[in-house]
């Protein structure tokens, strides 16, 4: 997929920002996907970007709610994606998946079957190394690697509390789940 690919793909979600304000827009097998922002959910994407950036070398950098185009079905805007700091520096409305390094989300109430379903398989599919779901509902880290065909052929559920370390292809990242913030009106989730 070329640049402008990724351009004229990014212009079906371009027209319609302006109209749907606090809300974030995808594109989902060929559906227009609107969830509403929550403040646990960018509160989640702070504390992890924080975190992450200092771990990382100069040669890397992060951005958020960027559309990367994978299909003219599929355009996902992860919560954070980690990119080469060159690319992150052409400052583009979009960008190609095979661009990513990690990719994070974190999980709303409408977007459970995306962020654990259909995205672990479309990321895996590229061959993005590592993907990270950041669960405010409740409370955990899942990280998948090993991508495949069919999804990641790796996976753990790691429990917020303490400093989790977390092996990726960028090198180890330690998080500090105790920063990231727990929904207190969530139910359980399995």
């Amino acid at each position: 997929m070329t640049v402008s690919d990724s351009d004229r793909l990014h212009s079906q979600l371009a027209r319609y920002e302006d109209m749907f304000r606090g809300y974030r827009m995808e594109i989902v097998e060929g559906n227009i996907v609107m969830s509403p922002l929550r403040p646990f959910h960018n509160e989640t994407i702070v504390r992890f970007w924080v975190q992450v950036e200092a771990q990382l070398g100069k040669e890397w950098g992060l951005i958020s709610d960027v559309a990367i185009p994978f299909s003219s079905d599929f355009e996902f805007c992860p919560d954070i994606a980690v990119i080469p700091a060159a690319e992150k520096g052409r400052n583009l409305t979009a960008y190609a998946p095979d661009l990513i390094e990690l990719a994070v989300e974190v999980v709303s109430p409408s977007s459970v079957r995306n962020d654990y379903e259909i995205k672990n398989q479309k990321y895996a599919a590229r061959g993005i190394p590592n993907y990270l779901i950041l669960d405010p509902r409740n409370g955990t880290l899942v990280t998948h690697w090993n991508p495949g065909p069919e999804g990641y052929l790796g996976r753990d559920t790691l429990p917020y509390g303490g400093k989790v370390t977390v092996e990726t292809k960028l090198g180890q990242l330690v998080i500090d789940t105790d920063a990231l913030p727990i929904d207190p009106d969530a139910s359980p989730q399995p």
